[in-house]
């Protein structure tokens, strides 16, 4: 799937979608704007043979940014919104039909169309769900046209993972590797308890893994969960989890747009291995007052937005909690109590301060809060949460030039205490960043769209913790010991041109320069980024890319799965930057007259530096936790295969992935390679949506996996002394991941009614859903135990969920 694209539109694939045909002609005595030229120099200690090409490399980019535009061109530009709310379009289409030229809006809404000269210029806008409209513009001069799409009310051709719409992009366009997947796509689909969720959207694409049954987690193309770059309006979420995993911390009635990229990743993005997923808010309507929520059997959310000048500002403010707590407050006895909570709160606004500027303040704040006690002296308590706050400003230089400049804060932090009769352990863990970055866009041709920018990132870990035995007259507060907290600096600079050389070749190549310093350390890399493709015909390409990524914050997971206390670190003297290396190599082709597309996948990535806790390691903070951490290498290889129908009332997709992954570490396993934990054979999902009639839609998914590594002893034996502990008996481990969970396999359904309006609520609908439809006992983890009656070992599965089925009632007013 594609971020850019652009080739001819097939308006006749939606012919339920009316063309608005209008003529533009421009203003007198309008402005010519100068062309704003930007530059990089990205010195530093780098080897000779890394300094040649990537000067050569941004030699050329500069080269071509500075050639001169012809006077006889004249440029189109302006912003993308929908017409009822204002809300920016992102990824929307601009097509001059007339030369086969196009482009798609950026993140803010944003186009730019550079054409020669000309009094009879035909040009189509057009985005998925809502009505297209044909323009005649003369382009006799640099036009700046904002433009209004309405939302298509009666769609039956939904598309339900979006890219790029009713034309061959997905082939003609030169990125491979990413996926736009719509805010209507996840809400069509079924749900666990009616939780609509983003994260398990993703995990039904190629190339990605899920972590547990039943959770959020994501593994791409054999990375860890800490290699995924997970960005909600900028700001970096580092646990994007409720419920321990079961739910996401975004609320998909406060979502504009996601997008995954997992491959032939462009030099704007970086500090992860495998994977970025890039999550932007709605603005909030611009021109009038709306409500709406939904009430699910686990959690509700009420969301409000509307203007706070007409046309000029907005917010939308928008929040969920889960009432489990309050269900079960009436049933606990004495001094018995387990009871657990989450919240998410998302806000926003945006002020337009003129033609070319426009100011957003976005904020959220997640929680999850758990507490157990019963009468036998038992308490165990967690609390985690995120935090972030962006400010950006958008500015316009002129018709070609765009920059977006950002201050970001966040924040993630974990607190878990548990007491059992005179013991206790505490822990804390939390990171916050502190992030400064500045980008300008460069539409030269719409051949070209340059990317020039720098990051700036303060991150500053924390972490306390502290275990033993509590006096007896007891303790009114327990005191950790404080470790310092440690700082480090992040930078990167970065430029990045995509050049659409011609109809048949393309490339997307740019260069990344992150430098690293933590106390008396600092690292200083570079890393390239290309992407090439070669058309076959109008129908096919072939495309290749070669990326390279670094790492400098790490995720240390404990070896107890059950309670979340996992660390984050810096990199530092010992524990060097992860590192990954990734080449791709695709075929792309779509099926009658683009109706279909297809694309088949093979990737090989090597990770080196790879992070884990030695054998039998217990650890309450970061202090000193470099000598209890083993370092190693993984890499990963397999196909992956997709296959999507854009059209008609029956919509959907099929994805495949055939993977290997594979670690080793000289700690561990004898120096032996082993399989990484989710490393797993085959990984096969098929997803449909049909829409019966205008009231009801039906949806389902079907999902097959081979069972993940894990380990288990292949022998016991018993202690001679001391055998007080696990009565005497131990378990005999001799190597790492030796043995496989059942495959996992389950269908999912839903069937959503849509309600007449009425005068209460100007849209609602009743979504009726199952998840695990045949009660699936797929497993979640499995532990070894004893028989009673032997005194035999037995492994026992943990199953998390069995059938689900969940009702929720939506509502807009």
């Amino acid at each position: 799937m594609g971020v850019w694209g652009y080739g001819r539109k097939k308006p006749y694939h939606t012919p339920i979608l009316p063309y608005s045909h209008t003529e533009w002609k421009p203003e007198p005595n309008v402005e010519l704007h100068k062309l704003m030229h930007a530059s990089v120099n990205p010195a530093g200690p780098m080897s000779p043979t890394t300094v040649r090409p990537a000067f050569f490399l941004v030699a050329l980019i500069i080269f071509w940014m500075g050639q001169p535009v012809h006077a006889q061109k004249s440029t189109l530009s302006g912003t993308l919104t929908d017409e009822q709310s204002g809300e920016v379009l992102i990824g929307a289409n601009v097509l001059a039909v007339t030369m086969d030229k196009g482009t798609a809006s950026n993140t803010y809404g944003f186009y730019s169309l550079t054409l020669p000269t000309t009094d009879s210029l035909t040009v189509l806008f057009s985005y998925i769900g809502y009505h297209p409209q044909l323009k005649k513009i003369y382009l006799t001069d640099d036009i700046v046209l904002d433009v209004q799409l309405e939302p298509a009310r009666s769609v039956l051709g939904e598309v339900t993972v979006e890219a790029e719409r009713a034309n061959a992009d997905n082939v003609r366009r030169t990125q491979m590797g990413v996926f736009d997947v719509s805010i209507r796509a996840i809400e069509r689909l079924p749900a666990i308890l009616g939780e609509q969720d983003v994260l398990k959207v993703i995990q039904l694409l190629p190339g990605v893994q899920t972590g547990e049954e039943g959770t959020t987690g994501f593994h791409v193309r054999g990375g860890n969960v800490d290699q995924n770059l997970i960005q909600l309006d900028e700001a970096t979420i580092y646990n994007p989890s409720h419920l321990f995993g079961l739910f996401s911390t975004f609320n998909t009635r406060a979502l504009n747009n996601v997008q995954l990229i997992k491959g032939g990743f462009p030099a704007y993005y970086g500090g992860r291995l495998s994977s970025a997923l890039l999550i932007t808010m709605r603005e909030g309507n611009r021109r009038q007052y709306e409500a709406q929520g939904g009430l699910g059997i686990i959690s509700s959310q009420f969301t409000v937005e509307g203007p706070l000048k007409k046309d000029k500002a907005s917010f939308i403010l928008s929040g969920r909690r889960s009432y489990i707590d309050l269900v079960l407050r009436p049933f606990q006895k004495g001094k018995d109590k387990n009871l657990y909570y989450f919240y998410d709160i998302n806000a926003k606004i945006n002020y337009k301060l003129s033609s070319r500027d426009r100011v957003y303040f976005s904020l959220f704040t997640g929680r999850d809060d758990a507490a157990y006690v019963d009468a036998s002296s038992i308490s165990y308590g967690t609390r985690f949460g995120n935090e972030t706050a962006t400010l950006r400003w958008n500015h316009l230089f002129g018709n070609k030039l765009f920059s977006n400049t950002s201050l970001i804060r966040n924040k993630y932090f974990i607190r878990v205490n548990t007491i059992q009769g005179q013991f206790f352990s505490q822990n804390y863990s939390g990171i916050e960043d502190l992030t400064a970055k500045t980008e300008v866009q460069y539409y030269p041709n719409p051949a070209h769209h340059i990317r020039l920018g720098a990051i700036l990132t303060r991150h500053v870990f924390s972490s306390t913790g502290s275990e033993g035995y509590i006096p007896e007259g007891g303790v009114t507060s327990l005191n950790p010991t404080t470790i310092p907290d440690r700082a480090s600096m992040e930078y990167a600079f970065y430029v990045n041109d995509r050049w659409e050389i011609s109809d048949r070749f393309g490339i997307n190549v740019g260069l990344r320069v992150p430098y690293f310093s933590e106390r008396d350390t600092t690292y200083l890399r570079v890393e390239p980024r290309l992407s090439v493709k070669v058309g076959l015909d109008d129908a096919s390409s072939v495309k290749a890319s070669y990326t390279v990524m670094n790492q400098f914050v790490h995720l240390v997971p404990t070896s107890n799965a059950s309670v979340p206390t996992d660390i984050w670190a810096p990199s530092s003297r010992i524990t060097k930057p992860q590192y990954a290396r990734q080449v791709a190599l695709g075929y792309f082709r779509n099926f009658k007259d683009n109706q279909y597309e297809g694309s088949v996948e093979l990737y090989y990535k090597e990770m080196e530096n790879q992070v884990r806790f030695q054998e039998g390691t217990k650890l309450l903070a970061y202090d000193e936790i470099e000598q209890v951490l083993t370092f190693g290498r993984g890499w990963s290889y397999g196909a992956e295969v997709f296959l999507k129908r854009n059209y008609g009332r029956l919509a959907g997709w099929l994805s495949y992935t055939l993977a290997w992954t594979n670690q080793r570490f000289a700690a561990l396993n004898n120096g032996e390679k082993f399989p990484f934990k989710y490393d797993r054979r085959h990984n096969l999902a098929l997803v449909l949506t049909y829409d019966m009639n205008p009231r009801w839609l039906l949806s389902g998914n079907f999902v097959f996996r081979s069972g993940s590594a894990y380990t288990l002893p292949v022998g016991r034996l018993y202690a001679s002394q001391g055998g007080a502990l696990y009565n005497g008996l131990f378990f005999d481990y001799v190597s790492v991941n030796n043995y496989r969970l059942a495959v996992h396999h389950r269908i999912d359904v839903a069937a959503t009614y849509h309600l007449k309006p009425n005068r209460y609520f100007k849209e609602s609908n009743l979504v009726f859903s199952i998840y695990n439809v045949y009660s699936r006992l797929n497993p979640y983890f499995v532990f070894l135990d004893l028989d009673t009656a032997t005194g035999e070992p037995v492994a026992t599965q943990v199953t998390l969920l069995p059938i689900v089925p969940s009702v929720t009632f939506n509502f807009k007013f």
